[in-house]
């Protein structure tokens, strides 16, 4: 049976713990403990646990910037997400304009405010899906 204390220790030591993406030795894009994107990938279930994690810190972060968002519809509280998991939390409350008018329940206005962006030009259609749900709730 293999020690595997041991072997996170040595590996550790020699790959190093990195938790962003970088370029190993050999040139591959590598995470973690020396985890090979490109050769390994990720399994079905490490992607679902990335998931749901970023689920977690998207709302948590809503939570602590917007705490009016739980009062919306679960399909308004949705495009929130949305947002927030592509743009990031920074550039979501960008959207001044977008975000008053949600908060102040104008979700017509909210949903022109997130088309008037360079956010939908680089996103296109998921925009307008977005804006449409705004709308509809």
């Amino acid at each position: 049976m293999v020690d595997k204390v041991a072997l996170r220790k040595e590996l550790v030591r020699d790959e190093s713990v990195r938790n962003k993406p970088y370029r190993c030795g050999a040139g591959k894009l590598t995470i973690g403990i020396g985890r090979n994107l490109e050769d390994v990938g990720l399994s079905d279930e490490e992607v679902q646990l990335l998931f749901e994690n970023d689920v977690a810190r998207v709302e948590g972060e809503l939570d602590l910037a917007l705490p009016w968002w739980r009062g919306m519809s679960e399909v308004r509280q949705r495009v929130l997400m949305n947002m927030n998991f592509n743009l990031g939390l920074p550039r979501l409350l960008g959207f001044r304009k977008a975000l008053a008018h949600m908060e102040a329940r104008r979700y017509s206005d909210a949903a022109s405010e997130m088309l008037d962006s360079k956010w939908r030009r680089d996103v296109k259609d998921r925009a307008y899906r977005l804006a449409d749900a705004m709308i509809a709730g």
